[in-house]
C-alpha cells in the first residue's frame, strides 16, 4: 500500500469513528452535549440499587448530558416490577448527577436518585432509600411530535429537559 493509500485509509477510519460518535450524541448546546441511548451503554449501570432491591435499567430509554468540563448527568427508565405500587408510582427513572444541579429551580446535590412524574403536574426526587428529597412543578409538552419513553433535550440558556413521555422538568447546572 502506498503512503497516500495509508493516509486515505486512516482518514476514512477517523471519519467513520467521528460519524459513529455523532450518532450517539447531539451537537453541543452551550456548555453541554446531549447524550443519546447508544452513548449511555458505557456510562449507565445495567442494574441500580433503590429501596432495598436491584432494578434493571432500560438503556434504550435513557439519556443524559455531558458538560464541557467532563461531568455528567444521566437518567434511565427502570424496571419497577418488584416494587410496591406506591413506590413504582414515583420511581420511574434513575438519575445520576456528578455535580449539583437545579431541578425546577431547586438545588439538588450530586448523587443517585429515583425520580418520577406524579399527579398534580409534579416531579419528585427521592433518595435511594425512597425518601422524598424534593418535589417541583413539571410541565407537559403538547408540541412534542414523537414523545419517547425517556429523553433528554436541550433547552435555552444551557438548560436541559428531562422528559418521560410528554411530561418534563427543566434541569440546569
Amino acid at each position: 500500500m502506498t503512503k497516500r493509500g495509508i493516509v486515505s485509509t486512516a482518514a476514512s477510519g477517523l471519519l467513520a469513528m467521528a460519524m459513529a460518535v455523532g450518532a450517539m450524541t447531539a451537537p453541543a448546546q452551550g456548555n453541554l452535549t446531549i447524550l443519546k441511548p447508544q452513548a449511555m451503554e458505557k456510562l449507565m449501570p445495567a442494574t441500580v440499587f433503590y429501596r432495598g432491591l436491584s432494578a434493571t435499567t432500560e438503556l434504550r430509554n435513557s439519556g443524559g448530558v455531558k458538560f464541557s468540563d467532563g461531568y455528567y448527568v444521566l437518567a434511565s427508565l427502570v424496571d419497577t416490577s418488584g416494587y410496591s405500587a406506591a413506590t413504582a408510582a414515583k420511581y420511574q427513572a434513575y438519575l445520576i448527577t456528578e455535580v449539583p444541579i437545579r431541578a425546577g429551580g431547586m438545588k439538588l446535590g450530586a448523587g443517585a436518585y429515583g425520580v418520577g412524574f406524579i399527579a398534580g403536574d409534579k416531579f419528585v426526587v427521592t433518595d435511594v432509600g425512597g425518601h422524598d428529597v424534593l418535589t417541583v412543578d413539571s410541565a407537559t409538552d403538547g408540541n412534542l411530535k414523537r414523545p419517547m419513553p425517556l429523553e433528554v433535550l436541550a433547552d435555552a440558556g444551557g438548560k436541559f429537559r428531562l422528559y418521560i413521555g410528554r411530561k418534563y422538568v427543566v434541569l440546569s447546572r
